[in-house]
């Protein structure tokens, strides 16, 4: 199929389908409402965002070296992420909650003897885990947060994140086209992200990014963010 040189009317029906695999924000009530198997149900068959490789944005990341020490991927998914970190001789650890896609993660793991971690964890509470990690990568949790929870997860965040560590995110931006009737993934603002992990983060980096996915060769406008934990809360 010729690459698509603009986003057609067949593009936007693509994202629309997407969007309807995730069609509630993750919110603080969720575990009882049966969070974990809806996120579970959408590895039935294969979520667009499962490209089977990492988002050439976090490609670009490690071979920067910006990826280092002991890595958190949070909403691993089926693990390329970490995979990929793993793979470049880093501790990698990747929490989710879907079942499904820690065992294919793990599967991917054995085939390509590559040592890492999975756990299953709530990423809301990444307190709980009572460990530090130097890097953080967020591929599509974040976008998914209600905004509510943002609180809590930069909480959790610096509760992970050694001073100085790094937050890479990679998520919807607020140019990309909404789909009519759906609200999530939620189209993020500069201002979100830098209102959602202030007094967390010092925004190193803010740009324009692809997010890429299995429905097109288009992708969706995302950001990619970058930060580093700060040592002390911001006044």
């Amino acid at each position: 199929m010729p690459e698509p040189s603009s986003r057609d009317d067949a593009d936007d029906t693509d994202r629309a389908d997407q969007a309807r695999h995730a069609d509630r924000a993750v919110g603080a009530d969720d575990a009882a409402a049966g969070l974990p198997q809806r996120l579970d149900g959408l590895y039935a068959t294969r979520p667009p965002w499962e490209i089977g490789r990492p988002q050439q944005a976090f490609l670009g990341l490690a071979r920067s070296g910006a990826l280092r020490g002991r890595v958190l991927d949070v909403g691993c998914g089926t693990g390329e992420h970490v995979l990929m970190c793993a793979g470049l001789g880093l501790d990698a650890t990747g929490v989710d909650l879907a079942d499904r896609a820690l065992s294919a993660a793990r599967a991917k793991a054995g085939e390509r003897g590559v040592t890492a971690r999975f756990l299953r964890h709530d990423a809301r509470r990444l307190a709980a885990l009572g460990e530090r990690f130097d890097t953080v990568l967020d591929s599509g949790l974040f976008h998914m947060l209600a905004p509510g929870d943002r609180p809590a997860f930069a909480d959790g965040l610096r509760a992970v994140l050694r001073p100085g560590g790094r937050y890479f995110m990679l998520g919807f931006s607020d140019r990309e086209p909404r789909t009519p009737g759906v609200e999530v993934p939620y189209r993020l603002t500069r201002n979100d992200l830098t209102t959602a992990f202030a007094g967390t983060l010092r925004i190193d980096s803010l740009d324009p990014a692809t997010i890429e996915i299995t429905l097109n060769t288009v992708g969706i406008r995302g950001w990619l963010l970058a930060g580093t934990r700060l040592s002390t809360p911001a006044a």
